[in-house]
């Protein structure tokens, strides 16, 4: 009978070690420190994310894409602007001869249509260089989205994920507004790409 309170004791000690090993595993620091424990990393089957502005933000690829077509769309727009203030400075000085009564009425008809017609063709080169500059854009885009989709596409050849999502936003990012630390990858994401690029551009 002296054992039993022995032997109550050791039970409620055990109850309670057992308890808080529950505790903190269920908590999100216990999941991370195990899956740290593990291999630090989501496992095969499981449904990942990664943020896709971080990505665009810091894919090498993407910024020397971006820095060529912002190139060509100062170019284009350089070159509408000095057509535009042309136009504008031969319209002021048309108005200003008749201001000052310098042209007949027939010869001021004669340059009003050709203004008119100048000013027409302006405006078809302004919508058809715009047009250009968001071809170049969407290019640009769609070589970027294909790039990443590739490579995505053979990461997870090797991880064998259930499901890789795509996030967007800081404040409240989304599909995924909330999730353990362990399922984003987007620095894995963002060093295969940019160690891939690299291969890339030296074969070229």
């Amino acid at each position: 009978m002296k054992k039993t309170p022995l032997i109550l004791s050791i039970c409620a000690l055990a109850g309670v070690v057992v308890l808080a090993i529950l505790m903190i595993a269920t908590s999100p620091k216990g999941r991370k420190a195990a899956a740290e424990g593990t291999e630090g990393a989501a496992q095969a089957g499981s449904i990942v994310y990664f943020n896709i502005d971080r990505v665009l933000e810091e894919y090498d690829m993407a910024n020397d894409l971006r820095s060529v077509v912002q190139t060509k769309i100062e170019s284009i727009n350089q070159e509408v602007n000095r057509r535009g203030n042309k136009l504008d400075k031969d319209i002021k000085a048309f108005q200003d001869k008749i201001d000052k009564g310098l042209l007949t009425r027939s010869v001021a008809e004669v340059q009003s249509q050709k203004l008119q017609q100048q000013q027409n063709d302006f405006q078809n080169y302004a919508a058809q260089k715009q047009q250009e500059i968001g071809e170049e854009q969407a290019v640009m885009m769609n070589q970027i989205a294909d790039a990443i989709k590739t490579f995505v596409d053979e990461y997870n050849a090797e991880k064998q994920y259930a499901m890789i999502l795509s996030v967007s936003g800081d404040i409240l990012p989304s599909p995924v507004v909330c999730a353990d630390e362990t399922l984003d990858i987007t620095d894995e994401i963002l060093t295969g790409l940019n160690e891939a690029y690299v291969k890339e551009k030296s074969k070229n």
